[in-house]
């Protein structure tokens, strides 16, 4: 999504009209979902520096092209694309059992992700600056995978259904960095990190089992397992690692079969687990016949001799997943599971049951980037950037009147506001078009929050953080 600007008073457009096209995108973006109320209009006025019959106009356009339902007595909303407009024919009982949805999920937070180039920074997203990206880097590792016949072996028919063999023998090195012990045949290539966590949950539970999560955690991740019909069961995550004794309780009574968790800069908080965590967590593992999905998506932003539980445990009831799409480039998919052996062959069926094979040219090219060094010095550069991103966020978030709620490291931060941050995120896109990811999204089950998870590398204007200071002054 672009910048908001100011409603123009000089444009060929009336400001009815400019209104109308500004809530009427947003809706259609899913950025304002079914279920969203809408400003009043006294307020709407306000925020636009209209007037209330401009506003009303605005309201009655999107009413016409049934984005909105009115709802007597308590103001505009969102409707609902699945079902017939009732206005206000709904019977009064009906009416006052709707409550309205917040105003960002999940998948506002994916939507948001495919920006347009030249967009506005958007703090609450989850990858890197375009500008920081090395697009040579990129195309000479394409070039020099697609010559000659190479490029129809590459091209032309399906590649391997492990994924392609050069791939993964530089995975096994790649991973030996991080102390795991993994043969090219224990490694499983998929389209990015989240379908390796995807052919994983699919491979080894079934709808109704239970999984324990990191509380708080990825959003996207538990919307994925609740649409597997998955019981979703929080652990709180704290500096250290999960809560054990609470995880222990949770084993006992439900006997989930996964724990799927970040344990090297934890995904909001940037915390990583201890390695006395770490070992009292493999046992309780060992005892409770649980296998640990350890997500290490931001390996390239972590000291390599952080402690991974796969590492630790010899893969043995550990699954490692990782990917590149964080590092690289969002649009190269690649990811890759790495696993016990007696488990690869169930992974490699589910892959070719979701997406056949993944794409070979892609992955030789990711191959060549790690053979050569390329990655290494690439996230290097990208390492050194975002320490000098983040240490000029935190004086801006600490200058704006936010405290860190977690020490602040690798690429996100967890900040707190001091206000409901749903209510400042409604404000915040309003006002200035500026996406966040409040804390509420990184609950299992949502509930109010006054923190906000940020992202280093596009936190780093002052104009957002005045912005977030006038909204939350003004809530």
């Amino acid at each position: 999504m672009t910048a908001t600007a100011a409603l123009s008073r000089d444009a060929d457009i009336s400001l009815t009209d400019q209104l109308a096209a500004r809530f009427g995108e947003r809706i259609r973006q899913r950025l304002l979902p079914a279920g969203a109320r809408l400003p009043s209009v006294r307020e709407c006025a306000r925020r636009h520096a209209v007037s209330a019959s401009t506003v009303v106009a605005a309201y009655d356009q999107l009413l016409a092209q049934g984005l909105i339902v009115a709802r007597r007595q308590r103001g505009f909303f969102v409707r609902d694309a699945q079902r017939p407009p009732a206005g206000d024919a709904a019977p009064p009982a009906a009416r006052s059992a709707v409550r309205p949805v917040a105003p960002l999920s999940a998948t506002t937070l994916m939507r948001g992700m495919f920006q347009p180039p030249g967009a506005q920074p958007m703090p609450g997203l989850g990858t890197l600056p375009i500008e920081w990206l090395d697009a040579g880097l990129l195309a000479s590792a394409l070039r020099r995978v697609n010559s000659g016949a190479q490029l129809g072996a590459l091209s032309l028919q399906y590649g391997e259904s492990a994924g392609d063999a050069r791939l993964r023998r530089a995975l096994a090195v790649r991973l030996a960095d991080h102390g795991v012990k993994a043969d090219p045949e224990q490694i499983v290539t998929t389209v990015g990190a989240t379908q390796a966590l995807d052919v994983v949950t699919r491979a080894l539970v079934r709808a109704g089992d239970a999984v324990l999560v990191d509380e708080p955690g990825w959003p996207v991740e538990f919307a994925r397992l609740e649409a597997l019909g998955l019981t979703v069961l929080p652990v709180p995550r704290g500096e250290e690692g999960p809560d054990l004794a609470l995880m222990a309780q949770l084993l006992r009574a439900h006997r989930p079969r996964l724990y799927i968790t970040v344990s090297v800069l934890h995904n909001p908080t940037g915390a990583s687990l201890s390695l006395a965590c770490a070992h009292r967590l493999l046992g309780l593992a060992q005892q409770h016949d649980l296998t640990i999905v350890e997500d290490d998506s931001y390996a390239h932003f972590a000291p390599a001799h952080q402690p991974r539980l796969a590492a630790l445990d010899t893969l043995q009831r550990t699954v490692y997943v990782s990917g590149f799409a964080k590092i690289l480039a969002p649009a190269w998919r690649v990811g890759f599971i790495a696993a016990p052996a007696a488990l690869v062959d169930r992974f490699v069926d589910t892959k070719l049951l979701s997406t056949l094979t993944t794409p070979a040219l892609t992955e030789q090219a990711i191959a060549y980037c790690l053979e050569r060094g390329l990655l290494r010095r690439h996230a290097e550069r990208v390492t050194v950037r975002l320490e000098a991103a983040r240490a000029r966020t935190v004086r801006l978030a600490e200058g704006a009147g936010c405290r860190f709620a977690a020490p602040p490291r690798g690429l996100f931060g967890w900040v707190d506001t001091g206000v409901d941050t749903e209510r400042l995120a409604r404000t915040m896109l309003d006002d200035g078009g500026w996406l966040l990811a409040p804390g509420a999204l990184f609950h299992a089950a949502r509930r109010p929050s006054t923190l906000m998870r940020i992202n280093f590398a596009t936190a780093q204007e002052q104009r957002f953080w005045r912005a977030l200071e006038r909204a939350r002054d003004a809530s």
